[in-house]
């Protein structure tokens, strides 16, 4: 017998009518008149099925024309520019125009020279850090106080006009790297050029290498705990290679190493 809630039944007779044919598992409502599904017609799957896709046709793309790139040597380009210059002043604007350091992009200045370039000894050292990037002078942060101090000690001051007791200073690389990271190989082999005319036209009597970038750079070595406190030849010139004043600042007990180095060096003035 079938039962259906008529318009007369209560919400709640109507909705217990319902939970009870659900439970009886008439859970798929099919409308108000009865369907015979067996008289339903099942698709042909095959038949039903849409039709492929038309593959769609595109013209084939011309094979790209490989066009030769010019390959530029940043130390060939440094060689060149760097032998065109006759005095210091033509050297530091061949730096200034030298475009293939990208170390020059996130650099505030070109870090140059400081001292007197007639002066008997040159010191060449590493890299400008962040005080030097900002004054545009080598040796000018603490390390260069403590580089000073020490240099007086021995009768040496970088702002003294008498050649015999000048120093004459600069880098490798004239440019800060980012974070004060040491120099990589390729960077010190496109600044090697200007470096060796740079000793060129000052002519020191003696050089002093401070760490292990300028003996990289002038001795194709390194190992400045090894290097320092012997005599070497950079750029056909006596050469003392030493600590950098920034491991004196980060290991003081280095600093007895470096002050006999100077002693040496303050020695082989006297002799010559």
């Amino acid at each position: 017998m079938e039962t259906r809630p008529g318009p007369d039944l209560s919400y709640d007779a109507a909705l217990a009518a319902f939970e009870w044919l659900i439970e009886l598992g008439a859970s798929d409502p099919v409308g108000d008149a009865p369907v015979n599904r067996y008289e339903l017609v099942t698709p042909d799957p095959i038949a039903a099925a849409p039709p492929p896709p038309v593959a769609e046709t595109r013209p084939q793309r011309p094979m790209p024309v490989l066009v030769p790139v010019d390959t530029v040597d940043p130390v060939a380009v440094a060689r060149n520019l760097a032998a065109r210059a006759k005095t210091l002043e033509d050297l530091r604007e061949a730096i200034l125009g030298f475009e293939h350091c990208p170390l020059k992009l996130g650099a505030r200045n070109t870090v140059f020279c400081d001292g007197n370039p007639k002066a008997r000894v040159m010191l060449i050292g590493e890299a400008p850090g962040k005080d030097e990037d900002a004054q545009g002078k080598p040796f000018v942060g603490r390390a260069g106080q403590l580089l000073d101090r020490m240099l007086a000690a021995v009768g040496l001051d970088r702002a003294s006009p008498d050649p015999a007791t000048a120093v004459y200073i600069t880098n490798v690389i004239p440019w800060r790297p980012p974070g004060n990271r040491e120099p990589e190989p390729a960077e010190i082999a496109m600044m090697g050029p200007f470096l060796a005319r740079h000793v060129e036209l000052v002519d020191p009597d003696l050089i002093v290498l401070m760490g292990n970038t300028a003996c990289a750079a002038a001795l194709n070595a390194r190992g400045i705990t090894r290097l320092r406190g012997t005599w070497a030849q950079a750029f056909g010139r006596p050469a003392m290679p030493t600590l950098h004043p920034a491991n004196l600042l980060r290991t003081p007990i280095n600093k007895r190493l470096v002050w006999a180095d100077l002693l040496e060096l303050r020695a082989k003035l006297n002799a010559l």
